[in-house]
């Protein structure tokens, strides 16, 4: 046995009995996996305060007072907001399914000669009656929440203890890293730093990059939705924000839906036009303005990885492994990365024969000539 190999039977150990707690403690642990990608998040923020001479404390108070305002108002703001637009829609969607059964369909039956009357006969009431379901579910789930004082009390404490896991986390987290760094044994350090820094290049570039886009994405659409009037402006800039986490994906999907609510609205092609030039110009502001400022060429999650790890995190360890799975996708990423670089240039993939059968082809000829 080398000298590395107990080594890495450490590791994996080590590894596996993280995997192992994770899965056991996955029902306390979401508060403080929150906390800390928030204060992976705010780091780099408090090291700039630092930069310029303000202490680490005061740089974390700071930041955290700031972001903790933002996050208020935004609370204040678009909940509301939201209320109003979700009540709004459940009122007008009766109309809006009549209309679709009763205008669309029947064009859609002309234009393309196929017939659909299965689909106009069954779709007003199976969309009604899944609203409805949805709307007794969301009753009984917040009935049964304020029955509930454990429940409750809960809540309250998760949602209490994620600042607080935040704010010393950040206060903390240059030297939590330091004292890491030192763990980790010698011989593997330098690999080990490098993988890590790897990493945390491709996960910062999708959170702190396009994480950002798709926000300010959301808020370009239903800025310029609301300006051209449209009822549902801040529910379908919300969709189409969240769905740009797959390029392109939010324009389609924030278009379709935009236009058919114009055109049920206000049933004339001006606004259909105004729609569309509010979706091709939050396309231009992505290509020329969010993404270059905000992720640049920093290489990122790919999206359908990020859908991925997501759901697998989440059918593995509920709502912890949905806040895991960014940063384990990034780590998986980056190790099949480095793999593959290594399995490249070993005597498996044998590149360095190909090269020496190379070389030797270019001496024969010119042996023979001399």
């Amino acid at each position: 046995m080398t000298r590395t190999e107990p080594q890495r039977v450490w590791l994996l150990g080590g590894a596996l009995l993280i995997v192992g707690l994770v899965y056991l403690l996955a029902p306390i642990l979401s508060p403080f996996v929150a906390g800390a990608a928030l204060a992976y998040v705010l780091d780099p923020l408090v090291d700039k305060l630092e930069d310029k001479g303000m202490s680490r404390i005061l740089a974390v108070v700071a930041i955290f007072f700031v972001f903790t305002l933002l996050l208020a108002a935004s609370i204040l703001i678009l909940v509301p907001l939201l209320g109003d637009q979700i009540q709004l829609l459940h009122e007008k969607l009766p109309a809006i399914l009549e209309w679709f059964n009763n205008k669309v369909l029947p064009w859609f039956e002309q234009k393309t000669g196929v017939s659909i009357s299965a689909l106009k006969e069954n779709l007003h009431e199976v969309i009604i009656t899944a609203w409805n379901y949805v709307g007794e579910y969301l009753q009984t789930a917040v009935g049964q929440l304020t029955r509930s004082g454990l429940a409750i009390f809960a809540l309250i404490g998760n949602l209490v203890l994620i600042p607080v896991v935040t704010f010393y986390l950040l206060r903390d987290w240059d030297h939590l890293i330091e004292k890491i760094a030192k763990l980790l044994p010698r011989n593997m350090e330098k690999n080990i730093t490098n993988i890590v820094k790897e990493c945390d290049e491709v996960l910062g570039a999708f959170i702190r990059g396009q994480l950002f886009v798709m926000f300010l994405l959301g808020c370009s659409y239903a800025i310029g939705l609301w300006i051209v009037g449209l009822d549902f402006a801040l529910l379908i800039g919300l969709v189409a924000g969240l769905a740009s986490i797959i390029p392109y994906l939010g324009f389609m999907v924030g278009l379709v839906i935009a236009t058919a609510i114009a055109f049920f609205q206000y049933g004339d092609m001006l606004h259909l036009i105004m729609v569309l030039g509010v979706f091709s110009v939050g396309q231009m502001l992505e290509g020329m303005v969010f993404t270059p400022l905000l992720v640049g060429d920093r290489i990122g999650l790919h999206p359908v990885a990020v859908i991925f790890a997501i759901l697998a995190g989440g059918q593995l360890f509920g709502f912890t492994g949905m806040l895991l799975a960014l940063p384990m996708a990034a780590v998986v990423m980056v190790l099949i990365r480095t793999a593959h670089q290594r399995y490249l240039a070993s005597d498996l993939y044998g590149l360095s024969q190909v090269v020496e059968e190379t070389e030797q082809e270019q001496v024969e000829p010119v042996e023979k000539e001399l």
